[in-house]
């Protein structure tokens, strides 16, 4: 019985180590930008929720690209 416990929070442990692994993998790709404004609010656009957010994110690529 504990054998078998074992086997299961081991094989539990493995699964959620690969999600998590995953799930970071898929964050990191994805593009976005940062907007700060005067008063200390914060607009965060990713490249997938319109055409403005896509153009805004690929002048942020290249702008990184340049300075680098």
């Amino acid at each position: 019985m504990a054998r078998g416990r074992f086997f299961f929070g081991f094989l539990l442990s493995i699964a959620s180590a690969l999600g998590l692994t995953w799930l970071v993998r898929r964050i990191r790709h994805q593009a976005r930008v940062e907007l700060y404004f005067d008063d200390g609010s914060m607009l965060a656009i990713n490249n997938k929720t319109s055409e403005l957010s896509q153009k805004l994110t690929s002048m942020a690529d290249e702008l990184v690209k340049r300075a680098l």
